[in-house]
């Protein structure tokens, strides 16, 4: 038998013949990047608004969809089929948000025999409606929130509501992303909060069913990452996500200042029984309270990859994304829990065009100059270029200033400078503000809960220097830059001209 030579070694093929990411922004060029490392040929949608877009550059082919809005086109299902169909992909990739989490179209690319890169369409169903996921983990001896999911119209539902003590929340079961939420103080809050509550949950989720859980104070929302492959599952750690405004996450971290080693075990053992018991197939983030006394309770669990999962990759070194299309690409877990353990601490912060001295109002606006940090333990993930019009079709996250250090200090003090060095002319972001939070005392003590931002707001925005001051300035000293480095690549032809004279 001849041996083979180093240069005969055969190329391993590709875990599918081309993958079309179905979304924009930061997370497409996230995924893209990862299909270039797998070497896998990549295909992209695209809306007119998004034309320009770097996703779209760096796509191996992209296609444009249209609808009745940019974010109508995204959510459009029949035209990504015919995408697929005309691009004769294998695999669809479909981020966080948009269709992500819809088990219509997972089932649809089923029937279209496309694989999607995520968990079934009846594993969705089930963690996506929330009263029917508590109940689930409920039977697995699993600790849930005290709650009532009786219909508001049973004659016994506000008497029951009662009993669990004031405040209450209510909560949309189809819900996510803070929408249909309402914290209730007082009894004769109730009525009008379940209506409101209700009347949201149909607009955005098509579902009007809620219910109602005892509202905890000075609650940490501590969420833990799975990955299996419909038999094993195992967790790669946990991340604090209590940093947050009206149920929105601000900042991210891993691990959680207030986890410990002990406290990680359970966690994790209970994230994993949950993904193994509903034959969990991909990544996937089961989120918990947690309390002062060390207790946990289940809140919910979103089957994707998660906004904030490039913390969990640097502390951990591995790439959520690559693992996500291995197991879609039927390949047994290759991942051991003995194996994964913490390296150093990093933290993720949103940076989004908003207006933090103005109500956080959302921005507009068109980015004139665009500089991202840079340097080691600095990434950050961003579907950013100058000339983009920022506008109000989407949500007003631009990227992710992710910081990895030694230690949670170290951490801590590579994001703040590192959101210094952002530089984003020509909209408002809350990069300032989210330094205001790092640099806090009480941030820097881990002294966080999900009322942080309540807690300490007002001194939080005196920090921050407005947003106009600091495009005043950033613009400044972009001038100041531009105009050194003209003079700099200027100074050989003066050295030069100058000798001529000379002589």
């Amino acid at each position: 038998m001849r041996h083979m030579t180093l240069d005969e070694t055969p190329v391993p093929q590709p875990l599918f013949s081309k993958v079309l990411v179905a979304n924009r922004g930061e997370i497409a060029r996230r995924i893209l990047r990862c299909l270039r490392t797998l070497n896998i040929p990549s295909a992209v949608v695209y809306h007119d608004s998004d034309r320009r877009s770097p996703a779209v550059a760096e796509a191996d082919q992209a296609v444009e969809i249209s609808g009745a809005s940019p974010a109508a086109a995204y959510l459009d299902i029949e035209q990504i089929l015919s995408v697929c169909d005309h691009l004769g992909v294998e695999a669809v990739h479909p981020g966080y948000g948009f269709l992500a989490e819809n088990p219509a179209f997972a089932r649809a690319l089923a029937e279209a025999g496309i694989t999607f890169i995520g968990p079934s369409a009846e594993i969705m169903e089930l963690m996506g409606d929330k009263i029917a996921a508590r109940q689930f983990v409920a039977a697995q001896g699993l600790p849930v929130p005290p709650s009532v999911d009786l219909d508001p119209a049973d004659p016994g539902f506000a008497e029951a509501a009662a009993s669990l003590g004031f405040p209450v929340v209510v909560k949309a079961s189809a819900g996510g992303g803070g929408k249909g939420m309402n914290i209730v103080r007082q009894a004769d809050e109730l009525e009008g909060a379940l209506r409101i509550a209700a009347s949201e949950a149909s607009r955005y989720f098509g579902d009007g069913r809620v219910y109602v859980e005892r509202y905890f104070t000075g609650i940490r929302h501590i969420e833990v990452q799975v990955l299996g492959d419909g038999e094993r599952a195992v967790h790669v750690g946990e991340r604090e996500c209590s940093v947050q405004r009206r149920f929105q996450k601000v900042i991210e971290e891993a691990p959680s200042p207030a986890v410990d080693d002990a406290m990680r075990t359970r966690l994790g053992a209970a994230a994993v029984g949950i993904a193994e018991a509903a034959a969990y197939q991909g990544a996937g983030t089961v989120e918990f309270l947690h309390t002062a006394k060390g207790e946990f309770f289940f809140l919910e669990m979103n089957t994707r990859i998660q906004v904030e999962h490039p913390v969990t990759e640097l502390v951990y070194g591995v790439d959520l994304v690559a693992e996500q299309l291995r197991i879609a690409a039927r390949e047994p877990l290759r991942l051991r829990q003995e194996n994964l353990q913490p390296d150093g601490h990093a933290i993720e912060c949103r940076l989004c065009a908003e207006d933090p001295a103005n109500g956080f109002l959302p921005e507009t606006g068109r980015v004139a100059h665009l500089k991202e940090p840079q340097g080691e333990g600095i990434r950050m993930d961003s579907g950013l270029h100058p000339g983009q019009d920022v506008t109000a079709a989407f949500d007003p996250l631009l990227g992710k200033l992710i910081a990895h250090g030694a230690t949670r200090p170290a951490a801590i003090a590579k994001a703040i400078a590192a959101l210094r060095e952002t530089v984003v002319l020509g909209v408002r972001t809350n990069a300032a503000y989210l330094g205001a939070i790092l640099a806090h005392p009480a941030f820097a003590e881990g002294a966080t809960d999900t009322e942080f931002l309540d807690r300490h707001g007002d001194a939080l925005l005196s920090q921050a220097p407005p947003a106009d001051a600091i495009v005043r300035a950033l613009a400044a000293a972009h001038l100041a830059d531009r105009q050194t480095r003209l003079i700099d690549n200027a100074m050989p032809a003066l050295h030069a001209a100058l000798g001529a004279w000379r002589n």
